[in-house]
């Protein structure tokens, strides 16, 4: 089994903004997997399938961003799934716009989502997808920023780095994390070079 958790905060008050970006990439992969949203448990809604013989879950926690934690680990106790096939989706301001970075484990850095499903289920082994979002500008609140969405000139762009992400968990749950890593890291036009 495989869990693909896509990170925002509920409410339409929310819907794009930066910090919703996970929840976004969960859309694409519903539409592209045939995997509705259509189920809610453990604070979450989740949609379930299968690809290549195995059970997929797309999980979008409803407990706000900074109590991620809350929901990822009560769904994976209950399904009982190791919290390495858990592939954790991710808006990030310390990395270049719509740059992507896949990494296979490691520490939240700034990100409070992060910190609250490594505080609730006691690990940092998880592999996480992180989204670039841009960074604000100097003296501007972090929170104002993450909670704002994108300008109309950076739109386009960020469609087409959320579809790449997609692609990325696609090829991750196919492939491995490795795989996603050395083909999905960076920025799109570098990789098309």
């Amino acid at each position: 089994m495989k869990v693909i958790v896509g990170l925002g905060n509920p409410g339409k008050e929310y819907e794009n903004t930066r910090h919703n970006v996970g929840f976004n990439v969960i859309d694409l992969l519903s539409q592209a997997l045939s995997i509705p949203i259509n189920k809610a448990k453990c604070k979450g809604l989740y949609g379930q399938g299968t690809r290549n013989g195995e059970k997929i879950f797309l999980l979008k926690p409803q407990t706000y961003m900074n109590k991620s934690g809350e929901c990822v680990q009560e769904f994976i106790r209950y399904f009982n799934i190791p919290i390495q096939d858990v592939l954790v989706l991710v808006d990030d301001i310390d990395i270049d716009f719509t740059e992507i970075k896949i990494k296979a484990k490691g520490s939240a850095g700034t990100h409070n989502g992060l910190k609250s499903i490594i505080a609730m289920t006691g690990s940092q082994d998880f592999p996480r997808l992180k989204i670039g979002v841009g960074k604000k500008h100097p003296g501007e609140d972090l929170a104002n920023f993450v909670l704002g969405r994108f300008p109309r000139d950076q739109q386009e762009e960020m469609g087409q780095c959320l579809d790449r992400a997609a692609e990325a968990g696609i090829a991750i749950l196919d492939h491995g994390v490795a795989y996603g890593m050395n083909h999905f890291n960076g920025k799109a036009k570098e990789l098309k070079s």
